[in-house]
């Protein structure tokens, strides 16, 4: 999909670049790589899969986008919307919560791999947006077109991400309480579980040790 959008070149393909970079820590083949790539710009058959984004709210209210990768686009909006209906939720229109969030680049990193200092400097000569120090990371935010300047500068650093993605951030963040928070999991959860499903972005906000009990349950 990423070379289909945006050409088979990931010089100036961003996300090509982040999905190479994708493929190849999970070890995949380079000719796997270089056929995915083919059929996306068209230059080998293969099944046609489309990307789709569905919007919708979640029990409370709370804003959820649905990313899917399908070759069945009927089928699969009437998965997803009864997967919403199922949970308590509602598919919306295309647009209806999609202003509540921006495109972002993002890495966690443990703070035994660098000091605070460090990490700051990193992201002020990268470009990046903000760092916000967690309980036992640092959290780097990036404007999309920074997201590989940090990635680079992280990598002459020798500090290695325990996660980095390309994403989008809610710009605000609805508390929930236990019973609301409970429900919202399970329709992220099923959601999760569908197997076209790609990403899925969400505005909820569950305080860690209601996140905990939660999970436990």
């Amino acid at each position: 999909m990423a070379a289909k959008e945006g050409g088979g070149n990931p010089d100036f393909n961003p996300r090509l670049r982040s999905a190479i970079e994708a493929a190849k820590e999970a070890n995949m083949p380079a000719e796997n790589i270089e056929k995915a790539i083919k059929r996306g710009t068209g230059e080998l058959p293969g099944v046609v899969y489309e990307e789709v984004e569905y919007e919708g709210y979640g029990p409370g209210g709370v804003a959820m986008i649905v990313r899917v990768l399908t070759d069945n686009k009927n089928r699969t909006t009437q998965e997803i919307r009864h997967i919403f209906s199922r949970y308590g939720g509602n598919l919306g229109a295309t647009g209806c919560v999609s202003w509540q969030f921006k495109p972002k680049g993002v890495f966690f990193i443990p703070k035994e791999k660098a000091d605070e200092d460090t990490i700051f400097t990193i992201a002020l000569e990268a470009g990046a947006e903000d760092v916000k120090t967690e309980t036992d990371s640092y959290q780097i935010i990036t404007p999309p077109e920074k997201f590989f300047a940090v990635k680079k500068k992280l990598e002459e650093m020798n500090i290695v991400p325990e996660h980095a993605e390309l994403t989008k951030l809610p710009t605000t963040l609805l508390p929930v309480d236990e019973k609301t928070g409970e429900k919202v999991l399970k329709l992220y959860s099923a959601l999760e579980e569908f197997e076209e499903v790609q990403q899925i972005y969400a505005n909820f906000d569950i305080a860690e040790e209601l996140m905990t009990r939660l999970a436990e349950k």
